[in-house]
């Protein structure tokens, strides 16, 4: 399980980038216009004039993706890695990757000074100039080409799906030059996906309400990539965009007798290590104990970290929930 984070990181900031903050010294640009490859990201187009080789990772979900792609030698830094340890099939690939920060994303000065040619990140957050990170127009002038996640995007954070990581291989198989491979990691990806709505497919859908707890806080989620993950396991929200506090972000604060009105058969909460995963189980058990899904015994405890944008885990998660909430359908 992932290591303690806070809800400004599970909700993965909206913020819009300036452009604001020190001056860079822009590096020479790529003149190989037959090796240059460009594609959509955000609103704007990234251009790299050759496959890059010298890679950071903003977060270890974007890191593991990279190593899956095999390009562990084409990395020069990892970030955030004190957020979510790497899978142990590509754990060993990073021990050598220099650690540019544990439990935020770098600051400008410490990400620069890896002399990356292209960073990824999940979101637009970690490239926010007025906490000190490096902004997208800085890394532009520096020469660094810079992609979010596709389900990271500020105009896409609502709306975001599961099938937006698609986008994001497609991208940077095309960048990195390993299209077999993202393509391979697609296919995977898309025949998982395939089995959970076979499997899934014409049974009656339990309501399910998604929360973060920290403490007695409730965070309902009602919106982007963490909806359509319930959505894809078969599950009927309970929260939904349509409604009034989800217009503007994914998430809100809502108290707990909104929470017991909406009686869901089961709840899917978000943690960040086993010690908020009980204490949040303590709280739904001591809090609801009229609720059906606490009555039922369907209380779904995730990764947090699986639900960010340009995650595999946006797909192993959809089956993970699928499993408990239509247990028989995965039985035959």
């Amino acid at each position: 399980m992932r290591k303690t984070l806070s809800l400004a990181a599970f909700g993965v900031g909206m913020s819009l980038v300036a452009g604001c903050g020190s001056s860079v010294t822009p590096a020479a640009p790529s003149n190989n216009a037959s090796t240059a490859v460009t594609v959509s990201n955000c609103g704007r187009d990234v251009t790299v004039g050759a496959a890059p080789r010298a890679a950071v990772g903003l977060s270890p979900s974007q890191t593991e993706l990279l190593l899956r792609l095999g390009l562990a030698d084409s990395l020069v830094g990892q970030a955030q890695t004190a957020t979510a340890p790497l899978p142990e099939d590509v754990a060993g690939q990073a021990a050598a990757i220099p650690v540019l920060s544990e439990s935020g994303p770098p600051s400008r000065e410490k990400l620069l000074s890896a002399k990356p040619d292209f960073v990824f990140s999940p979101t637009t957050y970690e490239f926010t100039a007025e906490k000190g990170f490096a902004s997208l127009e800085q890394l532009r002038q520096s020469g660094v080409a810079a992609y979010v996640a596709a389900g990271g995007c500020a105009e896409r954070r609502m709306n975001g799906t599961v099938e937006d990581l698609f986008t994001d291989l497609d991208n940077l198989g095309r960048i990195f030059a390993v299209p077999d491979k993202a393509k391979a990691l697609v296919d995977q990806g898309r025949a998982d996906l395939a089995t959970v709505d076979k499997a899934i497919a014409g049974r009656p859908q339990p309501t399910v309400a998604q929360v973060f707890l920290e403490g007695t806080t409730v965070t309902a989620i009602g919106a982007g990539i963490e909806y359509d993950i319930i959505r894809r396991a078969g599950g009927n929200n309970v929260f939904s965009p349509k409604d009034p506090q989800f217009a503007k972000f994914f998430a809100a604060q809502i108290t707990p007798e909104a929470l017991a009105a909406k009686n869901p058969d089961a709840i899917v909460f978000a943690v960040n290590g086993a010690a908020q995963k009980q204490a949040s189980i303590d709280y739904l058990t001591r809090t609801f104990p009229a609720m059906t899904a606490v009555r039922e015994q369907r209380l779904i405890a995730i990764d947090a970290a699986d639900t960010y944008p340009g995650t595999l885990g946006n797909i192993s998660v959809v089956r993970e929930i699928a499993q408990r909430l239509h247990a028989d359908a995965f039985t035959r």
